[in-house]
């Protein structure tokens, strides 16, 4: 991979030494890493074939209206205030990609009420013993690094080498797709048109900062570097950890851990709260007396397993016990998730759960982000 995406310029460009907080764009698709939906839990998919109705719009896309359409966005790029070097060095390079609509398209899922599979294979699969050694190895071999940015912003370096596992493997696959290609492909396909043009003008205003345009690779999605961020949550929200006023998530392991940091504390990461822990639940346990009866108006059908709010000392009065000796404050609070049904291991779930879902809206990959973050800290 670094063959092909290392450079031996600076590949991003110098930002200033404040902060680049601001609120986190929350999006409905995941990046490359994970393998989780970011709208909603892993569902048995459905599988009934592509509608008809969509492979007749997909012939209907052409490489003439592709051009036609360029001719719009670039419109739209000068209102937002691109500069027309940077229109220029992109648009005249840019042809149609129908393989990015295709893999948009043929994303896995099923309908609202599908059944939703067991968490203990997807676990199995993302809390493996290659990318718990993985983790351990990326942890310790930036160990001076990782405790200077813990101490600076609270982020446990453990949860901050997990999302890296999780997006990238540690960085061992970033994606090549060309990201003003795929992303203008994306948006002319029309389904999510506000969304994927405006990712696209945020790589335009990438170009405008100082980033070469030949750097601009990642997922067929549009995210890219060792975090998989979007260009408009680049924009927003990468850092510069090492001190040379660039901010590099492709290739700087200090900028890396400094931005999923940053990530972190703009969704509102309390230090010193573990994640969540592993729990036991009593058989004669009445789940229905602390059932959620508020519908959450992002991902609802993820937060609508979770329990109602309590605290660690109400769910130990309720019979509550941890699985592996670790417990939270007794004023911290928690809701109660059973990922694998009635019987097997439970999870109550702190706030900073909430940080995980934050960055993929999806119980499984916040799960496994925390499971990981724990056996990288063992």
């Amino acid at each position: 991979m670094c063959k092909t995406l290392c450079m031996t310029q600076k590949p991003f460009p110098r930002i200033r030494s404040t902060s680049l907080i601001a609120s986190a764009l929350l999006l409905g698709f995941t990046a490359t890493g994970s393998g989780a939906s970011a709208q909603s839990e892993p569902s048995v998919p459905n599988p009934a074939s592509v509608p008809s109705s969509v492979l007749v719009q997909s012939a209907s896309l052409t490489e003439q209206g592709f051009q036609r359409y360029l001719r719009e966005l670039a419109q739209q790029a000068r209102r937002e205030g691109v500069s027309e070097r940077a229109i220029n060095s992109v648009m005249p390079t840019l042809t149609y990609n129908p393989r990015v609509v295709e893999l948009d398209r043929r994303q896995p899922g099923g309908s609202r009420n599908s059944p939703i599979p067991p968490f203990e294979p997807y676990k199995r699969r993302h809390v493996d013993a290659a990318r718990i050694r993985g983790g351990q190895r990326t942890y310790q071999a930036n160990l001076s690094t990782v405790r200077r940015i813990e101490r600076e912003t609270g982020v446990p370096g453990s949860v901050m080498t997990a999302i890296w596992g999780h997006e990238t493997n540690y960085g061992s696959y970033m994606g090549n797709f060309d990201l003003p290609r795929s992303l203008a492909s994306l948006a002319y396909e029309g389904r999510r048109r506000a969304l994927f043009s405006g990712e696209f003008i945020a790589t335009l205003k990438m170009i405008d900062m100082g980033v070469p345009r030949s750097s601009l690779k990642g997922s067929w999605a549009g995210a890219f570097g060792n975090p998989q961020f979007l260009p408009s949550v680049y924009l927003r929200l990468a850092k510069d950890g090492d001190g040379d006023g660039v901010a590099n998530i492709r290739s700087s392991t200090a900028d890396t851990y400094a931005s999923i940091a940053n990530y972190f504390i703009n969704a509102g990461w309390r230090p010193g709260v573990p994640w969540g822990v592993a729990v036991r639940v009593p058989a004669s346990f009445d789940a229905n007396a602390v059932r959620n009866r508020t519908t959450s108006p992002r991902c609802p059908r993820v937060h609508a397993r979770h329990s109602e709010w309590k605290t660690m000392a109400e769910w130990r009065q309720l019979g509550i016990s941890p699985a592996t000796g670790r417990w939270a404050a007794d004023n911290v609070m928690a809701t109660l998730l059973e990922p694998d049904g009635r019987g097997k291991t439970a999870y109550l779930l702190t706030s900073n759960y909430r940080v995980i879902l934050d960055y993929n809206c999806s119980n499984f990959y916040a799960l496994s982000v925390g499971l990981l973050a724990d056996e990288i800290r063992r």
